[in-house]
């Protein structure tokens, strides 16, 4: 609509959808959601494009998928892949896209797993590590924020640490006690590789008593370190007149905060996994207009495709396990966009 008014949209989304290929012909650019893409894909597949786009396509990563594998049977002849995060969890992200992009260029799966994948990541190969990239380096075209956006002010950060209530500290000695006992059985009767589970299970109690005890325990009734120093900087910021992005990978630790603001009467905006496409955009408008000075977000709901430049702090509260999805979250406010 801004710059090229005279095209012809199609949003191909809906129950309503007509699903007649014809209907294609009509249209400069069809845009359609990953969802009805894989849904749909019989009708996709039966028409030639001139290019396909695929925004944010991390969501193709993991290559034994069924929106990856339906997705390569598109018919175009351009394709053209754009994300933020390439590679997330491990450089096998970066073949599923690549084989959408130019099928064939890094080999089979297997073949890919044995020749780059075990290399770099297990013996740490800095040969093949620098063979994947001259071989990818013709079809990608990088661009960091701050060459494109030169007026962007830097990041200020700052790592809080939060010493534990006494009563926090007992019931985290406690339950750390527990877990260890538990894990080491299990490792000398199934062996390391069998106990992932229990020792996963074990390091998640752990960082949620290390938030808040209440978080795996409602019985608890005493506070907790963390909770107290959130308390106080939210506190001065909103005094301060400043808009907050929140983040916890717990939805329970988000309710803390839920609470916390409602005894205090501050409105706020809220977004997580259960939070439908309507009241998301609802939601992100209203702290876009600075209706609502402080947006409680989980890390996994609002990792991408999220503009939230109105906000001037952001409040990562629990550290995730992977610092790609804490900058992805991060970015959604330092980025190019208006307030």
């Amino acid at each position: 609509q801004k710059f090229t008014p005279d095209l012809v949209i199609k949003s191909h989304v809906g129950v309503n959808r007509t699903k007649d290929s014809d209907t294609f012909k009509d249209a400069d650019v069809i845009i359609t959601t990953y969802g009805t893409l894989r849904n749909d894909i019989t009708l996709f597949s039966s028409f030639t494009f001139d290019v396909v786009l695929l925004d944010e396509s991390q969501f193709i990563k993991n290559p034994t998928s069924q929106l990856a594998k339906r997705i390569t049977r598109l018919d175009a002849n351009i394709r053209i892949t754009l994300t933020g995060t390439p590679i997330e969890n491990t450089i096998m992200d970066l073949w599923s896209q690549m084989n959408f992009v130019n099928p064939g260029l890094l080999g089979n799966h297997k073949f890919f797993i044995k020749d780059f994948v075990q290399p770099i990541e297990k013996l740490a190969n800095l040969e093949k590590s620098d063979e994947l990239q001259r071989i990818i380096k013709p079809f990608v075209m990088r661009r960091t924020k701050f060459q494109v956006a030169h007026d962007l002010p830097p990041k200020t950060e700052q790592i809080v640490y939060c010493d534990m209530t006494d009563e926090q500290q007992d019931v985290y000695e406690k339950t750390k006690s527990t877990y260890r006992n538990m894990i080491l059985d299990a490792v000398n009767k199934n062996g390391l590789a069998k106990s992932r589970i229990q020792i996963l299970s074990g390091l998640t109690k752990l960082r949620q008593i290390a938030n808040h005890p209440v978080l795996n325990d409602p019985t608890y009734e005493a506070t907790s370190g963390k909770f107290q120093e959130i308390e106080q900087r939210l506190t001065a910021a909103l005094e301060q007149n400043h808009t907050l992005l929140i983040f916890s990978q717990f939805v329970g630790h988000l309710s803390l905060i839920q609470d916390l603001l409602k005894s205090n009467g501050i409105s706020y905006c809220y977004l997580d996994g259960s939070v439908r496409a309507k009241e998301r955009k609802k939601e992100v408008e209203s702290f876009q207009n600075r209706d609502k000075q402080v947006f409680l977000i989980s890390l996994k709901a609002g990792g991408f495709g999220l503009n939230l430049t109105a906000a001037d702090y952001v409040f990562m509260l629990d550290p995730w396990w992977n610092p790609a999805a804490e900058n992805q979250a991060i970015d959604r406010t330092h980025r190019i966009g208006k307030i």
